[in-house]
């Protein structure tokens, strides 16, 4: 039986602000949104907003949901994502991926993780593939796995432009963005190479170079970490401007933002300030990454791991410090993400899209209720998620 859900008095951004509606879930999509719904007592569950703010569900571009491996040495493993970590974040949406270790962290396990998360409440999508070249895959070529494996949604995180990458050259990137390319036109999926940007000298080089020198759309490359320091964001800023997204990471220490890097939030207004569209920027969290922080040397000083909860966190420091207005912060971890990764059913709040909606007190500026895919997984802070029906 289809469950009905009517949330009422809420003031809705979706992202955009539709001030003061209700809101009518049937099932795992929304039905409708409109001033005045009533629903007949005999049907469904109301839920009284009572003026909160409602918005769509957090959509996180990089998670290593299955861990990762940690530059420290085994010891240094990270863990794999715990699902009530990211329902209490607000994050219905999550897009796996592997880093550096794609010998003791395998495309078997991220497949594996994403479909417990997905029976856990939660919406999760993988990458095919590592830093490195060749490209890992579950299937044995790029193009199978994006049109055979049905929550591949493309390449990623390969690596440039630091000393733990292949180094691809520009013919192996402009092979593996058709590849994957090709891929999603045939399965009506994104086909993206999300790129982990390193602090070397060459930036963006690599992907300038590959789009000038083909017929590949600069969309087809989603670069990430451009948060770093001044000069790669700069690079960003022309990114931007020539038509791709870039994303900035919301996870850092004091450490690391002690060497240059800014934290998301900040790189954000800047970002603005330099003339680069906002809607072509997001935030991902990096959670379960490695957080390290590598002397000029390239020896490791610290490593700590990234947290999904920083995703929100920035989201509300990007409007509480840098005074970005509430629905265009938002923009950045809903429908931004989603249309860079070409995921058309989630980042808004429209009629026939996915349910994934957080209620978020504006007083406190936190989240109370989180609903993925039409179900309630945390009600009045209170988590309900990790259920799995047998």
């Amino acid at each position: 039986m289809s469950q009905i859900t009517l949330i009422k008095n809420a003031n809705v951004f979706a992202p955009r602000s539709l001030g003061r509606c209700d809101v009518l879930v049937a099932g795992e999509r929304v039905a409708k949104i409109d001033q005045n719904i009533d629903l007949p007592d005999y049907l469904g569950q109301t839920v009284d907003a009572d003026g909160a703010w409602l918005m769509p569900g957090l959509v996180d571009s990089l998670v290593h949901i299955s861990g990762g491996g940690g530059e420290g040495g085994f010891a240094s493993r990270t863990p794999e994502l715990d699902v009530r970590d990211a329902v209490s974040s607000g994050v219905t949406t999550v897009v796996g991926a592997l880093g550096t270790d794609a010998i003791t962290r395998t495309l078997n396990e991220l497949f594996g993780k994403a479909k417990a998360l997905e029976a856990q409440g939660i919406t999760c999508f993988i990458q095919t593939g590592s830093y490195q070249v060749p490209v890992n895959t579950l299937t044995g070529s790029v193009r199978s796995d994006v049109m055979l494996v049905d929550n591949i949604i493309g390449v990623g995180e390969l690596a440039i432009s630091d000393h733990r990458s292949s180094h691809p050259s520009r013919d192996e990137l402009i092979r593996i963005a058709a590849d994957a390319r090709v891929a999603g036109l045939l399965s009506g999926k994104g086909g993206v190479v999300s790129i982990h940007v390193g602090d070397g000298p060459g930036r963006l080089s690599p992907l300038f170079d590959a789009v000038e020198n083909s017929e590949i759309p600069i969309t087809q490359f989603y670069p990430t970490h451009m948060n770093r320091n001044d000069a790669l964001l700069a690079h960003g800023v022309r990114f931007v401007r020539a038509g791709g997204f870039i994303d900035f990471t919301t996870s850092t220490t004091p450490e690391i933002l002690a060497t240059g890097e800014l934290r998301a939030s900040r790189a954000l207004r800047m970002a603005q300030e330099q003339g680069a569209s906002i809607d072509q920027i997001t935030f991902s969290s990096d959670a379960q990454g490695s957080l390290t922080n590598f002397c000029e040397q390239g020896e490791l000083r610290d490593i700590e791991v990234g947290s999904i909860a920083s995703l929100f966190d920035e989201f509300r420091r990007a409007v509480q410090d840098e005074g970005i207005e509430l629905s265009q912060a938002l923009q950045v971890v809903t429908l931004n993400p989603a249309r860079a990764l070409g995921l058309k059913r989630k980042g808004q709040i429209v009629t026939g899209r996915d349910a994934d909606l957080i209620l978020v007190d504006p007083d406190r500026f936190q989240i109370t209720h989180v609903m993925a895919r039409g179900r309630w997984q945390m009600v009045d802070h209170q988590l309900r998620a990790a259920r799995v029906s047998v």
